[in-house]
């Protein structure tokens, strides 16, 4: 496993199509965080194919986020290229998409979120024979990016129009900003394709 955020700074982060970190997310007790308006979504500099993720995300009441994979930045928005895991106050969120479910594809009958304000740890699996999302060590969805299942559910969702969505088999990693408070710790990778 190596560490994507070493809990001091932003290095190995920039905006989406920046080159640094904008001042809307901040560092501070080992944490990063989305602290104000305009922060932007943020991406690794590194792009990765197969990897497993851990982090812990700490959203605000009614609060959105995501975390999207194998972003480009071909496209005006990442989550036009990259699927996105949904993050949200399940409680009193705004969105029907569910926190750990992958938007608008792969949603789940469980729910093993902690409320607003606690840590939650979100786990996924990206390889190209299986992709797996855990929520707090709860399985939520398993499907295989690119097989006939996964092409008709693009085709039925808002990304069937976007002809980059879930394309790439590389790309960075990214979390976004919803305009919303929140915050992630303990982000760390561990890369399977040895690239």
């Amino acid at each position: 496993w190596k560490l994507l955020f070493d809990g001091k700074t932003t290095k190995g982060w920039r905006n989406y199509k920046q080159k640094t970190v904008s001042d809307g997310w901040k560092v501070k007790d080992g944490v990063l965080a989305r602290v104000a308006r305009g922060a932007g979504d943020i991406m690794t500099h590194y792009q990765f194919g197969a990897f497993e993720l851990s982090l812990e995300y700490k959203i605000s009441t009614g609060g959105n986020s995501g975390l999207m994979y194998h972003v480009t930045e071909e496209e005006k928005n990442p989550w036009r290229s990259g699927p996105e895991i949904q993050i949200q106050d399940n409680k009193d969120g705004h969105d029907p998409q569910k926190s750990g479910w992958l938007y608008q594809l792969y949603p789940s009958d469980t729910d093993a979120t902690k409320p607003a304000g606690q840590w939650n740890q979100l786990r996924i699996l990206i390889t190209p024979e299986k992709c797996e999302q855990y929520m707090n060590g709860v399985k939520y969805c398993e499907y295989v990016k690119g097989s006939a299942d996964w092409d008709k559910r693009v085709a039925q969702s808002k990304f069937g129009k976007m002809p980059a969505f879930g394309k790439a088999t590389r790309g960075h990693i990214c979390l976004q900003d919803h305009g919303n408070p929140v915050a992630f710790r303990s982000i760390k990778i561990r890369v399977l394709d040895d690239k």
